[in-house]
């Protein structure tokens, strides 16, 4: 079992990120499916009510836990409180963290025992939190100290939710020592648990089993052809959450879209998976292929110059935003993926997409930069690696 250090995100970030690699079941439309656990641990309270020194004990529990019991051959642990911001701007660009977890915000906790700026050095018993990769795809992610004392989480390229449902339920196992594993060791986690509601949680929409099912969905032709409202008042009408690019709190950009379930009490894991996987999800994506068809047998020329035009954009613009990259990225991903563009594939779309974002373009150059400068260095290697 090794443990890299941080630095390993400078030889992996121009590989990009597995979930991204255009994989997958209906690739065209599901980019990513998701499987999160939210769990705490039996005698500790919430990380509301807990103190500094608590959550620190909490995060060396956690750590040790983590690091030998088998998840994966090779995990990487980051101690987020003492990671530079880069990094941590980086492992939220790939969702390996949440933004609340970035900035090391305690859901409840009293205003003065809150962090401290991000970045600082935190003493002994100070704000504590991390989190454990699995190495080398990046696939599980174990945040310690967000909201719960414990988010776990499995992402997979594609429409991919058994698979990730299948994995998670192997790592909550090996984390609580529910199952034997060659070379597991480190002390066991007790769960917070009740016979009547299931798993305890910070948050009462949590309660029950936990569990948080996500699939991030490309949907550019509904945009396009003014039914996404109604596919957005459909899934609130089920007592889904639709959100942006980065989830909660996140707004949509270059129409991509999270779609998750908002309750998990009363509801079995199985029954929600079957749900998500067999009715509400295939459901979006019919609509979504429904719409692209139906723009291009009736107003083709306007799809062709929304998909041309941006690729033209993308390669001779000499400044580009990362919000005006991931709009015309998703724009010739319209066209990649409805064979309108030759010569550009998925998968160097979808990587694009994650290497313009701020943190990845500073590691991919090896250098940080002030915002004018990321313009010109982002519009530089789109041109590069879409080059006619």
């Amino acid at each position: 079992m090794t443990t890299p250090k941080p630095a390993f995100f400078s030889a992996s970030v121009k590989r990009g990120a597995d979930w991204l690699r255009g994989m997958g079941a209906e690739s065209d439309v599901v980019v990513s499916s998701r499987v999160r656990l939210a769990r705490n641990i039996a005698g500790y309270p919430f990380l509301s009510r807990a103190s500094r020194l608590q959550r620190g004990e909490i995060l060396d529990l956690c750590r040790e836990r983590l690091l030998t019991c088998g998840i994966s051959q090779q995990m990487l642990w980051v101690d987020v409180h003492q990671a530079p911001q880069l990094d941590r701007t980086l492992m939220l660009e790939r969702h390996l963290i949440s933004k609340e977890h970035a900035k090391g915000i305690v859901p409840g906790a009293a205003k003065g025992d809150q962090p401290m700026d991000p970045g600082t050095p935190i003493p002994a018993g100070g704000e504590a939190r991390g989190v454990a990769i699995s190495l080398p795809d990046e696939s599980v992610s174990v945040m310690v100290n967000e909201e719960d004392h414990l988010r776990l989480q499995v992402l997979l390229s594609g429409f991919e939710l058994s698979a990730a449902y299948q994995r998670i339920n192997q790592v909550d196992d090996l984390i609580e020592g529910r199952c034997d594993k060659p070379g597991g060791s480190g002390r066991m986690l007790e769960y917070a648990f009740s016979p009547r509601f299931g798993y305890l949680t910070c948050c009462p929409t949590n309660v029950g089993t936990g569990i948080r099912v996500s699939v991030m969905l490309h949907l550019p032709a509904l945009k396009l052809s003014g039914e996404l409202d109604k596919m957005r008042r459909a899934t609130r009408d089920m007592n889904l959450a639709v959100r942006g690019y980065y989830g909660e709190g996140s707004e949509a950009a270059g129409e991509f879209y999270q779609i998750s379930n908002q309750t998990t009490l009363g509801k079995p894991e199985a029954a929600l998976l079957r749900e998500f996987e067999h009715d509400i999800i295939p459901q979006v994506i019919n609509y979504e292929r429904q719409a692209r068809r139906a723009l291009l047998e009736k107003r083709r020329r306007l799809v062709e110059d929304k998909v041309f035009r941006a690729l033209g954009l993308l390669r001779h613009a000499r400044l580009l935003s990362p919000e005006e990259a991931i709009t015309l990225l998703s724009d010739v991903r319209l066209g990649v993926v409805t064979g309108l563009v030759k010569g550009v594939n998925e998968q160097d779309v979808n990587q694009l997409i994650l290497l313009t974002q701020p943190a990845h373009l500073q590691r991919v150059l090896g250098q940080e930069m002030d915002q004018n400068t990321r313009r010109e260095a982002r519009a530089d290697l789109v041109r590069e690696k879409l080059a006619s």
